[in-house]
């Protein structure tokens, strides 16, 4: 392993294998042992900062008990963080995409996200998700699919890592009004999600919501979604698009990023503040 700026590519790797390690409940420094290396070099794969050779990799993922598609896709990640590559957007073809995006959003230090017509995953409420999943459920996938209940793990454990108390990080959510009164089949199902916004906003001081009115003009985004994610002087920003079908798509050049932070922060500007947001929430779950 040699030393390696934080490429889009290591970094994903390193996640996915601190992830594995976490999981074969292993410690940094016994996995070093198992290499022969010190521990600084596995907390700095593991950070994105070293690159592994497949040798090294392979003896990382029989120390972890990793075997299948997962295996096959980490071998898969460590040829793509060793190759020099300059492109700026990253499509992620591999299988189980998602659980990459949960380990880049658990990481970071900053979350911005923007969504048009519906409620952001972070803040989803038990039963806006299950009306959520029902509505796309012999469309997106077959009906009594056996990974429906992996799809709702997913989306509970996501939320589960981010929204906890004493999470310092910044949190920023631009939500249209229109998502805030949209029928999910039942009332009482966005009453709940409106009483689970307001709850959110009670209990975390550092998460910040803010509402797009219906009626405002100069939203740059008007009919798209983004997240971007920031790291601190652990790395460059990365912007990611929600797919509908196909591959998640990420972006980490600097001209890309610019411009998605340029268009997020001119929408923040526009919604309503905090305070006014949380009146409207209210003044929503009365009607």
């Amino acid at each position: 392993m040699g030393h390696a700026r934080p490429t889009f590519e290591r970094r994903q790797l390193g996640l996915v294998l601190r992830r594995l390690r976490e999981h074969a409940g292993k410690t940094q420094q016994s996995a070093a042992d198992a290499l022969g290396k010190v521990r600084s070099r596995v907390v700095q794969l593991e950070d994105g900062t070293a690159t592994a050779s497949q040798e090294d990799l392979e003896k990382l993922l029989d120390y972890y008990s990793v075997v299948g598609d997962e295996r096959a896709t980490a071998l898969e990640l460590g040829a793509q963080a060793r190759r020099r590559q300059q492109r700026r957007i990253h499509v992620d073809n591999l299988p189980d995409a998602y659980r990459r995006f949960a380990d880049l959003e658990a990481s970071a230090v900053e979350i911005n996200v923007y969504d048009t017509g519906v409620i952001p995953g972070l803040l989803q409420s038990p039963g806006y998700l299950q009306a959520l999943f029902a509505e796309a459920e012999g469309i997106w996938w077959a009906a009594a699919d056996a990974q429906g209940e992996d799809r709702w793990v997913y989306r509970t454990d996501r939320q589960a890592r981010i929204l906890r108390d004493g999470d310092r990080r910044i949190m920023r959510f631009v939500v249209t009004e229109d998502a805030l009164r949209a029928n999910m089949g039942a009332p009482e199902i966005m009453r709940e999600q409106l009483n689970h916004l307001l709850g959110l906003l009670d209990k975390l001081p550092d998460l910040n919501i803010r509402v797009m009115r219906a009626d405002a003009y100069g939203n740059p985004l008007r009919g798209y979604g983004l997240t971007i994610l920031g790291f601190g002087e652990r790395g460059a920003p990365i912007g990611y698009s929600s797919p509908v079908l196909g591959p998640s798509t990420y972006y980490d050049g600097e001209p890309e990023t610019t411009a998605m932070l340029r268009a997020f922060y001119r929408l923040w500007e526009t919604a309503l503040s905090r305070e006014e947001s949380r009146r409207l929430i209210q003044q929503i779950a009365k009607e």
